[in-house]
């Protein structure tokens, strides 16, 4: 029989005593069976609602959620890589579980599916009955079932991946040996239509130049920016292959993965980019045509973070950059900071928040921020959205300061109220600009823009209607869906109207709203078809022939080769991942992640096979640098895919991968 124990906190629920091991075959009187779903919510992304009767013979996590929150928005990746993994035997699905109230709604809940591109069953549960009757207490929270519709366990927070995947195999593994797993696919449908080929896709902040006459505008889910003249609107250049992954490089083979925030240098040559998907701070040099790598390990720091050298340090969701003077200060939405970045010597460290989520005012080692996700300044003071506060707070740049609040009470104290101090209220905030002496303010859930006195702390709408939609014309008539990112230029306000795929344009003086069409489209129609046909977003592609092994235990070892002069840059983290399904390949290793070091290129694990045929996957990131000019790095991002027949006979017990890494011709990074 087999027993395993699911992460730390393994509690089943509805009064049941905790359990440290539960078990598979568990008799009924000992089992807690999965709680029905209610019988009128909304199913998205399938074509009926579902039940535990459909669901038998699947494993199944159930995934407490709300849209807005960061740390729900980090586990995507490790269930869609669980979903990889586990095809036609895990099913996952989300229960949206709304903190805010323009989150009930499930058009939202659609237009965040498309943006985050979920495509496994959402439930919308509205008024937290589902939360409720499963005793669920914090997002992200993640409920195991088994085939036959019986609790396991739950775990919340983070790290979901190197929690499930070893119950998941397990789990599958054995109800396949008893003839229970279901490999039927679920009847699914579309969430929403697919996003925009041409022009913009969901474009999240927006940076207008004043000085150099230029527009820059991060197009989110192109995984790209673009540059376009600040008075014709004609596009002047694509920043991005358009494909999500992560390359340095030329314009038009860098890659991005959900870029956000930007800002620009003094001299107007280097543009910063907060590349939120990826965990890292990007620079553009605008004039070289280059993109390099300047903050973040590859890998999303957790905890509490050390201060070193920018590129040994693991970021989590910067969301938004300003810059004041050599340093450019960054709105860490993962870990609820503010970090600061030196431009000239590459160091990095936390400048505001101690890392726990609130809204506490104080030294900035004290103060708790809450999800900062839009930063500006006056040159002075920084200004930021404290979107998961409902918030706008300020702080000092001297390091021996501290932060304060002008509007918001509360994590849970949000509206739609103009007024002055605490009798304003705004809902999840994205975007706050500068200036003039005013700050203006992207109140994202209300589909509204609004202005904000930050010496007298008095709130105004400045323009949209709530419900959201699209409209142009007088200011106090517009529609906006859901905007996310301001910038002030010479009387204007240039607004990403994030699920309109547009940018918004307000004119301070004549209280008018218009769109920005662009007066060459068709670059960016051509970039997007040749994006659509580029390699996988993974990197270079390694397809092996087929192997055969034998059943039993076994090893996969993969080795590192890299070319004389060259070395593994142990000042970040490179890493070799392994994907298998469970129940033929089973690896032993909790999380299947391995660490690649120069002292330890050959690595190897312990797993164990069954008979069958399927594909292993090692997917790596492999960051290595010239061993004399150790300041000349490089990235690899190979995926290696492996064909494997196991059967009785073979004398294989060991699998053997080399992986020869070939660094770019001279001058390609720039």
């Amino acid at each position: 029989m087999v027993r395993y124990i699911l992460g730390v906190i393994l509690l089943l629920i509805v009064g049941v005593a905790p359990l440290a091991t539960p078990v598979v075959g568990q008799s009924e009187t000992d089992r807690v069976p999965a709680l029905p779903f209610p019988a009128d919510v909304d199913w998205l992304n399938v074509s009926g609602p579902l039940d535990w009767e459909t669901l038998r013979g699947k494993v199944v996590v159930l995934d407490f959620w709300t849209y807005g929150c960061i740390n729900c928005i980090h586990i995507l990746p490790d269930l869609k890589r669980l979903e990889d993994e586990f095809p036609n035997t895990l099913v996952v699905i989300g229960v949206h579980s709304a903190k805010f109230e323009n989150e009930k709604d499930s058009g939202n809940i659609r237009q965040i599916l498309q943006r985050y591109e979920i495509a496994h069953p959402v439930v919308n549960d509205r008024d937290f009955r589902i939360w409720n009757a499963w005793g669920i207490r914090a997002w992200p929270t993640v409920m195991l079932i088994d085939p036959e519709g019986y609790v396991v366990g739950y775990h919340e927070g983070e790290g979901v991946y190197d929690v499930l995947q070893p119950v998941i195999a397990d789990l599958v593994a054995t109800y396949e040996a008893a003839g229970k797993i279901v490999r039927t696919p679920l009847p699914m449908a579309a969430a929403a239509a697919e996003r925009p080929e041409g022009g913009l896709a969901f474009p999240g902040k927006v940076l207008a130049d004043e000085a150099g006459g230029r527009l820059f505008i991060a197009d989110s889910n192109h995984h790209r920016i673009v540059v376009a003249a600040l008075d014709t609107y004609e596009v002047l250049a694509v920043i991005g292959e358009g494909v999500a992954g992560y390359a340095d490089g030329r314009y038009d083979s860098a890659r991005f993965n959900t870029p956000q925030g930007m800002a620009l240098a003094a001299d107007g040559r280097i543009l910063y980019v907060a590349d939120a998907g990826n965990h890292m701070l990007r620079a553009v040099d605008l004039v070289a045509e280059t993109v390099t790598t300047v903050a973040g390990s590859g890998q999303q720091g957790r905890g509490q973070p050390p201060s070193g050298r920018a590129m040994s340090v693991a970021l989590s969701s910067p969301w938004d950059v300003a810059r004041v003077g050599d340093v450019l200060y960054v709105a860490m939405a993962g870990t609820h900071q503010l970090w600061r970045y030196d431009t000239v010597t590459g160091a990095i460290a936390v400048h505001s928040g101690s890392g726990r989520e609130g809204l506490v005012d104080g030294l900035h080692a004290d103060a708790a921020l809450a999800q900062p996700s839009g930063i500006t300044t006056d040159g002075t003071m920084l200004y930021f959205a404290d979107s998961e506060a409902s918030a706008i707070r300020m702080a000092d740049t001297d390091p021996a300061g501290g932060v304060r609040t002008i509007i918001g009470t509360g994590l849970f104290d949000f509206g739609d109220r103009d007024g002055v101090g605490s009798a304003a209220l705004l809902q999840h905030p994205l975007g706050v600009a500068y200036g003039d002496g005013l700050l203006y303010v992207a109140d994202t859930y209300n589909n509204k823009i609004k202005q904000v006195d930050p010496v007298s702390g008095e709130v105004r709408t400045l323009a949209g209607e709530a419900p959201g939609g699209y409209r142009d014309g007088c200011a106090e008539d517009a529609l906006f869906d859901e905007p996310g990112g301001l910038s002030y230029a010479a009387g204007r306000l240039y607004v990403a109207d994030t699920n309109n795929h547009a940018i918004r344009v307000i004119d301070l003086a004549t209280q008018t709203v218009s769109s920005v069409t662009f007066a060459n489209p068709d670059v960016l129609l051509t970039r997007r078809a040749e994006a659509d046909s580029a390699a996988p977003a993974s990197g270079e592609e390694v397809v092996l022939a087929l192997q055969t092994v034998a059943p039993g235990s076994g090893t996969l070892t993969l080795q590192i080769d890299l070319p004389e002069g060259y070395k593994i840059n142990d000042l970040a983290t490179s890493t070799v991942t392994w994907q298998a399904d469970g129940a033929i390949v089973r690896i032993e290793q909790a999380g299947a992640t391995q660490t690649i070091t120069e002292a330890a290129r050959t690595i190897t694990t312990p797993v164990v096979f069954a008979a069958g045929e399927t594909t292993l996957k090692a997917q790596a990131m492999i960051f290595y640098c010239e061993a004399v000019n150790e300041t000349l790095c490089f990235v690899a991002q190979p995926e290696i895919v492996l064909p494997i027949r196991v059967q009785s006979g073979s004398a294989l017990h060991d699998l053997m991968i080399a992986y020869a890494v070939e660094p770019p011709t001279p001058g390609w990074t720039g």
